[in-house]
């Protein structure tokens, strides 16, 4: 996404296995979306007394990184049909999660007002990692700093924190960044790995200690998966040695989690995203109105551009599919909201135990 021209500028001074490694971080950068019927995700009455906060990357960023691609055209052409922000065509996760407890989606803290504070606060922002990026966003311990700040200023009271509920995305942009701009060793990946959950850990307990006591933390897709990775094979299979190291991070947070639930009380649950990713991919490959469902659906001319580039007289410089609707990635790092809402109906029954 935003680190596609950097990247692309430097893959060739990389060995092959660090190029597709580096892109395991982008993945947190990434927001979603979903391609839902109205008849399934239409208007409804929603309730007041519960909040979301949320906490993370470009998956769950409804809005926050104010510069970013994600607000210009072709951006939420789906919805609301015009850029909000999101790094999609539509909605995305956070826009589930919060449908599915029954609240609207909580507003970007960068666009926050009195008057949009009662469903929560949505502090995520796309390219932010766990530890820092060089997109110098603020990263996880700095939008948790920015809850508490508002907690200080009485803006929530200590009942509204008890019956709320936190989404966190986790760390994608920090392997990118560990790879890729710091040029860090590759047989040290594991170390830093185990670093990286160990503050993941820190950051939920942070967010528990505040008072919330329902978390839901999703796991990592499969970043082989991702079309800024497929792209050697013309979209035709998923790189195994990337989506190897992705299980190798979820196993440490699955542990995790089941650590912190025994210790603090707390109900963490995990959403599952590496298998749902896979399981809605393969069963939109059988169907014969997906041509290649590992390609997006807004494809740049060229690896310097990215989806929503224009040269010097406004000419696109990017193609886009004629149905969104049937695709499941939106550009190379994104799914649509088509590909979010086949997802999401996957992983919906932890969201039962909060």
């Amino acid at each position: 996404m935003y680190y596609t021209y950097y990247f692309s500028s430097m893959a060739k001074q990389i060995p092959p296995i660090i190029t597709f490694l580096s892109l395991l971080i982008l993945l947190f950068m990434i927001p979603i979306t979903t391609g839902t019927k109205k008849s399934s995700y239409g208007v409804r009455s929603y309730h007041n007394s519960l909040k979301l906060f949320v906490f993370g990357d470009s998956y769950v960023d409804t809005g926050n990184f104010l510069n970013s691609p994600s607000y210009k055209p072709p951006y939420g052409i789906t919805f609301p049909h015009q850029p909000s922000g999101r790094f999609s065509d539509g909605r995305v996760l956070t826009d589930y999660i919060a449908w599915s407890l029954n609240i609207k989606s909580p507003a970007p803290y960068s666009l926050r007002n009195s008057s949009e504070l009662q469903y929560g606060i949505n502090f995520a922002y796309g390219g932010t990692g766990v530890f820092n990026t060089f997109l110098k966003g603020p990263n996880m311990s700095i939008q948790i700093d920015k809850f508490e700040e508002l907690i200080k200023q009485n803006i929530y009271s200590k009942s509204d924190i008890d019956s709320s509920v936190a989404l966190v995305s986790s760390a994608g942009n920090d392997y990118f960044q560990y790879l890729f701009i710091d040029g860090r060793n590759i047989k040290d990946i594991l170390d830093f790995g185990a670093s990286l959950i160990n503050q993941l850990s820190l950051n939920l307990k942070r967010i528990h200690s505040v008072g919330i006591k329902k978390i839901t933390v999703g796991l990592l897709q499969p970043i082989g998966c991702l079309p800024v990775i497929t792209t050697p094979s013309s979209f035709a299979k998923c790189n195994e040695t990337l989506n190897m190291l992705v299980t190798k991070h979820n196993e440490l947070l699955l542990k995790t989690v089941q650590d912190l639930n025994k210790e603090s009380g707390s109900v963490i649950v995990t959403l599952d995203f590496y298998k749902s990713f896979l399981s809605v991919i393969e069963t939109m490959q059988k169907k014969h109105d997906v041509a290649n469902v590992l390609q997006p659906c807004c494809v740049p001319e060229s690896s310097i551009y990215q989806c929503g580039s224009v040269d010097e007289r406004g000419e696109k410089k990017y193609s886009l599919c004629d149905k969104p609707e049937l695709s499941f990635f939106w550009d190379d790092f994104h799914p649509s909201q088509n590909g979010w809402d086949a997802v999401y109906k996957m992983v919906q029954n932890p969201l039962l135990q909060i």
